[in-house]
């Protein structure tokens, strides 16, 4: 019930919620009404900062979701060019995050992460469709244990300025394990193929558990 309530903090939050709590200290001797509101905006960095615990289905015939938010587009498309898998034909989940989603993303399969590009870019709207060609950007490619390749690609936002990425090449991971997070609105792509499709467009995701596809 605690863990409910007050679920443990992300590392990329402890500064920032040092920073809020400091700044509500010093505007409450300022002001009462300055203060409430640095007060809630310290919640508010709480709240997005937040890393509960998830229990992924431990099946390696699923995809999980990468992240928390909703499904705002379903495509066939080609892969990205940025990891050489532009002449081949994927399904692309994305999901998109709002500033009062958690933001920890996780792994969808089991595998080894293959390679890692990072992307220099603009900061649009993430729900856009063109955020996904022009946005700052990281790009993983991994195989999973079914031999399958995936792409997951972390998209910051139109506040979002800092990707996190948590795994490096050749890395062994674990269906819902933490690899990274993305602050202040964003947006994953979910590449993947010979998988059917297990979610439609609007259906909200929860990382970690909710299930994108299944073999």
């Amino acid at each position: 019930m605690i863990s409910d309530l007050f679920p443990k903090l992300h590392e990329e939050g402890y500064r920032f919620l040092g920073i809020a709590v400091v700044a509500t200290f010093i505007l409450l001797l300022i002001s009462s009404f300055l203060g409430l509101i640095s007060f809630i905006i310290t919640i508010w960095v709480y709240y997005f900062f937040r890393d509960p615990e998830r229990f992924p289905i431990k099946d390696e015939n699923y995809l999980l979701s990468p992240a928390d938010g909703v499904v705002s587009q379903i495509l066939e498309i080609n892969g990205p060019n940025e990891l050489s898998l532009e002449k081949k034909k994927y399904t692309r989940v994305s999901i998109f995050m709002n500033a009062f989603n958690c933001h920890v993303n996780r792994i969808p399969s089991t595998g080894k992460i293959d390679k890692i590009f990072y992307k220099t870019g603009k900061f649009l709207n993430a729900s856009l469709d063109k955020s996904s060609e022009e946005n700052e950007r990281n790009y993983i490619k991994m195989t999973n244990s079914k031999g399958d390749e995936l792409a997951i690609v972390q998209i910051a936002g139109l506040i979002a300025r800092r990707i996190v990425c948590n795994v490096k090449e050749s890395d062994e991971i674990k269906q819902g394990n933490r690899f990274g997070m993305i602050r202040f609105g964003s947006r994953v792509d979910l590449y993947f193929e010979n998988y059917q499709i297990m979610v439609r467009q609007g259906q909200k995701t929860i990382s970690g558990e909710t299930i994108i596809a299944k073999k």
